[in-house]
């Protein structure tokens, strides 16, 4: 079992009052807010020794003593994988996802996956809550994540994902000749008929903006920049769906492939054997959680993406 975090701090003038949880906030910055109100009200975060509520007041002078375990522990299994890791150190680590690698277990996945793979690379992540992971890539999408390697990096990554600061960068292959980059600016929520689905609603949806610019033209398709400014789940494939422009292998929201008028063979064999999404996180960045500033990885197309741009370039061309 994880060793239990013991942490005791004074209130000061500038706190005084404050609501219980803001004070928190302040005073045990390495713990996220939520984390704090819930062992506020779990009586784990106590005000002079005795149990408070989140909305309770503070005053100059209280002691706020926090007793708790930092999380449930992980029970997945670590499972040694190939792993491609980028970058490690004690607070992060940077891996380059392979396609149909699953982030965590669930129902049909129970072993195999990159939550195992990490656990048994570093088994001291299964004191972590989820072991480590803080955002996620689809099972076929390939590229960059970050995994926490510690609680305060935990914490300081998951305040940079809601801030939106952190640099997502990715290149995808869509369907059809664009003619512009911009912004689209779209929520969404659940499909209304297919509940493995994710779609553009009207109402009840969640935030959800996209940048892309074009990098490559040819005659039927596009390859292009995606910066994410929010990360909702399938956000690329289905806003560029909504656009008209599905990712290039996309079963879920492009259909079946489309094959251009008079196509080479060539290029039908790729458009209708090519197994996945279109799409590559080829870039990360992020203020690392030590203090030590800015830092960016890069990841290069994985052989599929470059093939694929490689038969458009020889049989799309305009």
């Amino acid at each position: 079992m994880a060793e239990q975090i013991r942490q005791r701090a004074m209130v000061d003038a500038s706190l005084h009052g404050m609501r219980l949880d803001q004070a928190a906030v302040a005073l045990f910055a390495d713990f996220s807010r939520s984390r704090l109100q819930a062992w506020i009200k779990d009586g784990s975060l106590r005000r002079n020794d005795q149990p408070a509520r989140p909305r309770d007041s503070v005053a100059t002078g209280d002691q706020l003593s926090l007793l708790a375990q930092p999380a449930e522990p992980v029970l997945w299994q670590p499972q040694a994988m190939e792993l491609d890791v980028v970058y490690e150190d004690d607070s992060i680590l940077i891996v380059n996802k392979p396609a149909g690698l699953v982030v965590y277990p669930a129902a049909g996945h129970p072993a195999g996956t990159l939550v195992n793979a990490l656990l048994a690379h570093r088994p001291q992540l299964a004191d972590l809550p989820r072991g480590g992971i803080v955002h996620r890539l689809d099972r076929d999408t390939t590229g960059l994540m970050v995994v926490a390697a510690s609680l305060p990096a935990h914490t300081h990554l998951l305040r940079q994902f809601r801030q939106r600061s952190i640099h997502r960068g990715y290149t995808a292959v869509c369907r059809g000749a664009m003619t512009s980059g911009g912004t689209i600016e779209a929520p969404l929520g659940r499909h209304p008929r297919s509940r493995t689905r994710m779609a553009v609603v009207v109402s009840g949806g969640r935030p959800a903006i996209t940048h892309y610019r074009l990098q490559r033209r040819f005659t039927h398709h596009t390859q292009i920049a995606v910066k994410l400014e929010t990360g909702r789940t399938h956000q690329i494939r289905v806003h560029m769906a909504h656009r008209r422009h599905p990712l290039v292998g996309d079963k879920t929201y492009a259909g079946r492939a489309k094959i251009p008028p008079a196509a080479a063979p060539q290029l039908v064999q790729m458009l209708r054997e090519f197994p996945r999404q279109a799409l590559h996180a080829g870039e990360l960045g992020l203020l690392h959680p030590d203090g030590s500033g800015y830092r960016q990885w890069q990841a290069a197309l994985p052989a599929d993406m470059a093939a694929l741009l490689d038969c458009l370039e020889r049989h799309d061309a305009p």
